[in-house]
């Protein structure tokens, strides 16, 4: 019974373990994880693709214009007192149900080339739509980039503080030993205890610079702040990084291939020129070719109407001679035989008799609109012009970004450098002073010194890598290299 209990309690531990260990991978996010996640929630990227909808919509009804229009009515009421008959438009003193159906549609043959240039420019808009996405995405990622590399960052700062607090806890434990023997004077003791506190409380505040970069991160991603989240840390070697060997004009021209706000802009300028065209199409003559039908149905046509068959000549006076005025003049006239009546004339036969149809074409020229077209080709023409001037701020503006990062990595490439010689040099240095004062020949005072400034530096190398780090790859990303550690 007891072996029973205890291999169901060791199988309920291990599906516990699995559980908590897959829970545990599934929280664990690399940068290319935290760039989807934040394409999928980032406010402004939702903004973008919701301006991209609107280009497609915009295409496809600007494609649509091609197609004719076709509308259709139908009307019923009722008239009291006076009125037109509408199917013999007579009067009436009666109430009179009408119901008429109407139909029209138009296509326009030409007018310009106004519908071609509408459709390319919906085109030209569509595409530096996608351009304005893609640079969206492409400012996020360097954001969520940033802010990946600032956890990492913080991580290793407090390792560096747990390290610290380590090797002081260590050095503490080795002078109470030795003061305790009366090797050391209590000072020594006391002095390493405060130490032990300045190194606590460094601990402490790198704790929660690591959580407030965690925190940034969340937050970037619109992931609440509650929710369990790790980072997976990469293994970064400095060392193999490539260095930069170009200009910073050459990545310019680089950058300039592959941006998309520079394509977007060069788009924007030939969408104005499409617009210039448009405007322009008001000046020629629009060519339509319509159809259109009616039909009506009356209440008071509603009673009975007689049928015919055949006819019977009658002679029929129409008048008397000039010449002899008593003399009466007969003429043959062709008179209906009348055969039967219909006691009722019905809706479908009225609207069958009553319909009428059309089919024609329509030409309108301009001649005068009281200067709208020429307002309009004018505005058109500084739109393009905006467009240029729009499309020179980008890439000056491009231009300026390249040479303040390729100066930034310049000076973090030189910072990592020599804080890579001062830790080693600082390193050699306490190495010495903790001997020495192992030995009684240094004072805490120079200890602490030494102690303090290797702490320090070992923080401005860890700053100083990560800030290479990514001034490198914002270089790479430019010159159109993927970004990732």
């Amino acid at each position: 019974m007891l072996k029973k209990l205890k291999n169901k309690l060791l199988t309920l531990l291990f599906i516990v373990a699995v559980h908590f260990s897959a829970y545990s991978q599934d929280n664990v996010y690399s940068l290319d994880e935290c760039i989807k996640i934040a394409f999928e929630n980032n406010l402004n990227v939702q903004r973008s693709k919701l301006d991209q909808q609107n280009s497609e919509i915009n295409l496809s009804q600007a494609k649509m214009s091609r197609l004719p229009d076709l509308n259709l009515g139908a009307s019923y009421g009722s008239n009291w007192g006076r009125s037109i008959d509408p199917t013999t438009n007579t009067f009436l003193t009666r109430k009179i149900n009408a119901a008429g159906l109407s139909g029209q549609s138009n296509v326009t043959l030409y007018s310009g080339f106004q519908i071609t240039n509408s459709i390319k420019q919906s085109i030209i808009d569509l595409e530096a739509g996608r351009q304005d996405l893609e640079k969206t995405k492409n400012d996020v990622t360097l954001s969520v980039a940033n802010l990946y590399l600032n956890v990492i960052f913080n991580e290793e700062l407090q390792s560096n503080a747990e390290v610290q607090l380590n090797s002081t806890n260590e050095q503490l434990d080795r002078t109470s030993k030795l003061v305790d023997a009366g090797a050391l004077p209590v000072t020594n003791l006391l002095d390493l205890q405060a130490q032990q506190a300045t190194n606590e409380l460094n601990l402490i505040n790198a704790e929660n610079n690591y959580n407030l970069a965690i925190l940034q991160l969340k937050q970037a991603l619109l992931i609440s702040a509650n929710d369990p989240f790790e980072i997976e840390v990469p293994e970064i070697d400095v060392e193999s990084l490539d260095l930069v060997t170009f200009d910073p004009g050459e990545v310019y021209k680089l950058a300039e291939k592959n941006q998309p706000e520079i394509n977007s802009a060069e788009l924007r300028i030939r969408s104005a020129e499409m617009g210039m065209k448009i405007s322009k199409s008001a000046y020629y003559p629009t060519l339509s070719f319509r159809g259109s039908f009616s039909t009506n149905y009356s209440g008071a046509a509603n009673r009975a109407r007689s049928f015919y068959d055949g006819s019977t000549i009658i002679d029929t006076p129409i008048g008397f001679l000039e010449s002899d005025p008593n003399e009466l003049v007969l003429a043959p006239i062709e008179y209906p035989n009348e055969v039967s009546t219909d006691p009722d004339f019905t809706m479908s036969e009225q609207f069958n008799e009553n319909l009428s149809k059309y089919l024609g074409l329509s030409l309108s020229i301009p001649v005068f609109n009281k200067w709208r077209t020429k307002s309009s080709v004018q505005r058109s023409i500084l739109t393009r012009k905006m467009a240029e001037i729009n499309a020179a701020e980008v890439k000056y503006s491009l231009r300026q970004t390249i040479e303040t990062a390729y100066n930034n990595f310049s000076s973090a490439s030189k910072s990592y450098s020599a804080s890579q010689k001062q830790v080693k040099a600082l390193e050699e240095s306490f190495r010495v002073i903790e001997s020495q004062y192992n030995l009684g020949a240094v004072n805490f005072v120079d200890y602490q010194v030494s102690v303090n400034n290797l702490f320090m530096a070992r923080s401005d190398l860890l700053r100083a890598k990560y800030d290479y780090i990514f001034k490198s790859k914002v270089l790479d990303f430019y010159m159109g290299k993927p970004l990732s550690f």
